[in-house]
């Protein structure tokens, strides 16, 4: 392995796009969060079932690139 593949690897982005899922109809949103972050839960509205619900962190998306 060459010194140069070495010192020109890409930082990883600080940021990551995840899939947020909604514990009582199963729908689903996403949102980006810091890759260092604790996983996300948050109560938001929920369309399905007109109320306010509980949605959980299901998986990782993508990357995005940091600003």
């Amino acid at each position: 392995m060459f010194l140069t593949n070495i010192l020109l690897k890409k930082a990883k982005s600080k940021m990551i796009m995840v899939l947020m899922e909604s514990m009582v109809s199963g729908h689903q949103c996403t949102k980006i969060r810091e890759r260092l972050g604790d996983k996300l839960e948050l109560i938001r509205f929920d369309p399905y079932i007109q109320e306010m619900s509980v949605y959980k962190e299901r998986k990782k998306i993508r990357s995005m690139k940091s600003k």
